[in-house]
């Protein structure tokens, strides 16, 4: 099953360049070109990845992080950016970014990055499922 990412990005030139490298790559990419966009996105519909640019004009992507991750934890976010610095990576990865990739992104690397991303959802999802049949089992004494 491919992997389904969210691309977050106020460039659309760059959205639908890498929308579509992406797809040649075998992954399902849904794009947004706004920040406010892509937390509604989040709440209808799951991703294995969001692939979020760190500055955009409306909120930037450690506001945005933090704002996805109170709504759904689970979610792995790799930021993605033309203005890094050390101090952002370790604030981003503070805020709980998985990764931290600078632009213009290794599509190889960026693919690896991504199926970890998937990988390690599917453990926390996997972790709270157990953890609420444990608490139900519980509940009624078994």
């Amino acid at each position: 099953m491919a992997e389904k990412v969210l691309l977050v990005d106020d460039e659309k030139d760059f959205l639908e360049i890498m929308s579509e490298r992406m797809q040649a790559r075998g992954i399902e990419v849904i794009t947004s070109d706004s920040a406010l966009e892509a937390l509604n996105m989040i709440e209808k519909e799951s991703y294995d990845a969001i692939i979020l640019d760190f500055m955009m004009p409306e909120m930037d992507g450690l506001e945005t992080l933090k704002a996805i991750k109170e709504k759904r934890p689970e979610l792995q976010i790799i930021l993605l950016t033309g203005h890094a610095t050390v101090e952002k990576g370790v604030e981003a990865m503070k805020l709980g970014a998985m990764d931290f990739v600078e632009k213009p992104a290794d599509l190889e690397a960026l693919s690896e990055k991504i199926k970890k991303a998937k990988a390690e959802k599917m453990l926390i999802v996997e972790k709270k499922s157990k953890e609420k049949v444990d608490d139900i089992l519980k509940h009624f004494g078994f």
